[in-house]
C-alpha cells in the first residue's frame, strides 16, 4: 500500500480532482506500476494530460469521470507477453468500481468510470460507448505512438528479453511479422495501425503527427541496418 506522502504526490498530479483522488487511493491496497517503467506515474502524467488536451474539444466531457478513469486504468499490472493480457482492464476497472461502491458513488456514475477503464485497451476489444471512454482510449493509444512510443516499444522489449530485430530479415519480407519475438516488427503488427482506430478529431491530428514521426524513425532505422550490412 501507498503511503500518505505518495498518494498526495500522485493525486496532485490530477488536479483539481486531487481531494476525490487521494481518498481513493487511500481505500486501495494496491501499488501503481510495480516496476513497469511503461505504466509509472509519468505514463499516468501523459495521458493526463492528453485527455485534458481532447476533452477540451468535445464538450460535455465529464471530467472527473475521466480524473478517475486515468488514474486506475492500468491499475492491475499484466505484461504484454501474458496470456491474461487481455483482461487487465477489465480486473482494473473491478477494482476502481469497488473503490467508487465504497466512497458512496452513484452507480449509473460508477459504471461510466468502469466503462472507460475497460474500454480503454486495445487488447480488450471492447467498443467505447461514451465520449469519456472515448476520450481515455485515444489519450492512452498516443502515448504508444510518436518519441515516446518508440521509447516505450524497446523498453518493454528489454523487459521480455526480446532483440530489436530479426538480423536475417529485419523488415519481415520472408517471414510473418512476430512482435512476441522481434521488437521492430511491433511498428508494423500495432502501432502504425492505431492512429486509424482513434475516435475524438484532436486524437486524430495528434496522432497523425506521432505516426509520421514513427515511419521516419522505422525508414531511419532500415538505413542504418543496410548501411551495417
Amino acid at each position: 500500500m501507498m503511503s500518505p506522502s505518495q498518494i498526495e504526490d500522485l493525486a496532485r498530479l490530477f488536479a483539481p480532482h486531487e481531494a476525490l483522488l487521494a481518498e481513493l487511493l487511500a481505500r486501495w491496497d494496491g501499488a501503481m506500476a510495480d516496476g513497469d517503467g511503461s505504466h509509472d506515474r509519468s505514463h499516468l502524467m501523459r495521458v493526463w494530460n492528453l485527455v485534458c488536451r481532447i476533452a477540451a474539444t468535445e464538450p460535455g466531457a465529464d471530467m472527473e469521470v475521466l480524473a478517475v478513469a486515468t488514474l486506475f486504468h492500468d491499475c492491475v499490472s499484466v505484461e504484454k507477453n501474458s496470456s491474461r493480457r487481455a483482461m487487465a482492464s477489465r480486473l482494473s476497472a473491478d477494482v476502481a468500481r469497488g473503490l467508487l461502491r465504497q466512497a458512496g458513488w452513484h452507480e449509473h456514475r460508477t459504471e461510466a468510470v468502469a466503462h472507460a477503464i475497460e474500454a480503454h485497451s486495445f487488447s480488450a476489444n471492447i467498443e467505447p460507448r461514451s465520449s469519456e471512454a472515448a476520450i481515455l482510449r485515444d489519450a492512452d493509444q498516443l502515448d504508444a505512438l510518436g518519441a515516446l512510443g518508440i521509447a516505450r516499444v524497446f523498453y518493454v522489449a528489454g523487459r521480455l528479453g526480446l532483440p530489436l530485430y530479426d538480423a536475417d530479415d529485419p523488415f519481415a519480407q520472408h517471414r510473418p511479422l512476430d512482435d512476441r519475438r522481434f521488437a521492430l516488427d511491433h511498428f508494423e503488427t500495432k502501432l502504425f495501425q492505431l492512429s486509424a482506430g482513434l475516435l475524438t478529431a484532436a486524437g486524430r491530428e495528434i496522432g497523425r503527427q506521432r505516426t509520421e514521426l514513427m515511419r521516419a524513425f522505422v525508414t531511419d532505422f532500415g538505413r542504418e541496418i543496410a548501411a551495417e550490412q
